[in-house]
């Protein structure tokens, strides 16, 4: 049977303006935000390895480390990390002709790296599939009603017509972005194509429950003792409010030697208790710098959340942000944010 493509997704004239920027550039970089996921990794490595099938030099620039649990995507061993090489990177991104710029909306999300982007005189593409998108770029493909920024990656090799360019270790990439963004296809996860494309990167070879099984089931050590610690002794209810907090400080992660991606999911879990709507999750990285993680059933909008009280954004049902100050103000703060917030109080 003979897989039937979708309705176009990107209108044609973003297409095609795509199609002359890549035939006009040789060397092309591809830049996703800090602490890359799994969509932002994927995404960007399924793209790149479509660029050097067509023929193209092409590079995946990260602010970052990303975490050892993807470390086994193919490419994923080849990534300049801006911060081990922040003057290469710099200069890298200085000499390229055109710059992909992957699931991400603002380029406040590069951290050490939005000098070097905003200085670059390259052209610039935005894939994303976050709200309201504020980074200038030449052509800008913003899809907030899809799942996934690969997804998008996809619709636009498939559009492109280059989907042959696509091989094996491509669709790996594809599919864990697209798998990591949707919880294995557990939320956000209710359009048919998705499993379209599901089907066709399975056809390219993709093994989706050895993938699942890499992402979602492989765990160190210190991680299942550092995530059963956190449910344990970590986790706070608030059941009058629907909601629940977890937070581990610099010393608590250090104790069960954090890796990056280690807690991986760990805001999730309060949401399968019955009568808990929303879940937050503060990490301690450094004094007075704290991530802001949250998460949320239904229809309760933790992007707003995090927007106004943690300069931070994403979608209705997951969003992120930081504050800047201790780990103790920042409980502080949120407990009151439970407690007194109009938006909570609606539940």
């Amino acid at each position: 049977m003979t897989l039937q493509p979708s309705a176009t997704i990107i209108d044609s004239a973003s297409v095609e303006r795509v199609r002359s920027l890549i035939d006009a550039m040789h060397s092309i970089a591809i830049v996703c935000h800090m602490t890359p996921d799994g969509d932002a990794l994927g995404s960007s490595l399924a793209l790149a390895q479509v660029l050097k099938a067509a023929g193209k030099r092409v590079r995946v620039v990260t602010p970052d480390m990303p975490p050892a649990s993807l470390q086994f995507l193919p490419g994923a061993k080849s990534v300049m990390v801006a911060s081990a090489r922040e003057d290469g990177a710099a200069s890298f991104l200085a000499s390229m002709g055109l710059i992909f710029c992957l699931d991400f909306n603002d380029s406040k999300r590069i951290d050490r790296m939005e000098g070097a982007l905003l200085a670059s005189r390259a052209r610039r593409v935005l894939i994303d599939h976050h709200l309201n998108p504020v980074l200038k770029a030449d052509v800008t493909i913003s899809h907030p009603e899809k799942s996934s920024t690969s997804a998008l990656v996809f619709h636009l090799v498939e559009q492109l017509g280059w989907l042959d360019y696509m091989n094996a270790d491509g669709a790996m990439c594809c599919c864990a972005g697209m798998m990591t963004d949707t919880g294995n296809f557990s939320y956000n996860s209710n359009d048919p194509d998705l499993y379209r494309i599901l089907s066709v990167l399975v056809a390219k070879g993709v093994d989706k429950d050895a993938l699942y099984v890499r992402l979602f089931n492989t765990n160190s050590e210190a991680r299942v003792r550092l995530m059963g610690y956190s449910q344990y002794e970590k986790m706070r209810l608030f059941p009058e409010h629907g909601a629940a907090l977890i937070t581990l400080s610099r010393e608590e992660l250090n104790r069960f030697h954090y890796k990056s991606g280690d807690t991986e999911g760990l805001v999730n879990v309060p949401l399968s208790i019955p009568g808990i709507h929303y879940s937050i999750y503060l990490r301690e990285d450094e004094p007075d710098y704290v991530k802001v993680s949250m998460r949320s059933r239904g229809d309760f909008s933790v992007k707003e959340l995090c927007q106004k009280y943690f300069g931070g954004g994403g979608h209705l049902n997951a969003a992120g942000g930081e504050s800047r100050t201790s780990l103790d103000e920042t409980i502080a703060q949120v407990l009151g944010i439970i407690e007194s917030s109009p938006l909570i109080n609606e539940l």
